[in-house]
């Protein structure tokens, strides 16, 4: 889907220069918790980290990656590094967030994301084991050298 996404307003009045905008990502909006809450977090991971545990998010979430380079993996997906500069998204409910990692040994990685939760409802639910043995017929295959 392309959209135009031209965020320039004519300002006659204007002295100094326009503000410039770059839209970093741009993905169909998922579906919604009927009552929802936006959350926005700044994650920061330090070298070699794992991340979060496996686990779901009640609504959908939208990522940008300030700093380094996150391993990113959602049930059915390849994992794939997600580098500084670059955006992620998943629709959140039932699909597992496998991998959320530092790909750096040697430096942190931060990004921030806004989350569409539950009022009432943790941000992260973890996976149990039990789960994910269950459902290991839908995780992608593991990258040889894949951290889990």
């Amino acid at each position: 889907m392309t959209v135009d996404h031209s965020h320039h307003i004519d300002d006659p009045n204007r002295t100094t220069p326009p503000p410039q905008f770059t839209v970093a990502g741009s993905v169909p909006t998922p579906p919604m918790p009927d009552q929802s809450e936006a959350m926005t977090i700044v994650v920061t991971l330090p070298p070699g980290s794992t991340g979060s545990p496996p686990h779901r998010h009640s609504g959908p979430a939208f990522g940008y990656v300030i700093e380094g380079e996150m391993i990113f993996e959602l049930e059915g997906d390849p994992e794939r590094v997600v580098r500084a500069g670059e955006t992620f998204w998943e629709p959140g409910g039932d699909l597992i967030h496998y991998q959320d990692g530092n790909n750096l040994a040697d430096g942190q990685t931060r990004f921030v994301v806004t989350m569409f939760c539950v009022p009432g409802q943790p941000m992260l639910v973890p996976v149990s084991a039990e789960e994910l043995e269950e459902r290991r017929p839908r995780r992608a295959p593991r990258p040889s050298g894949s951290r889990s």
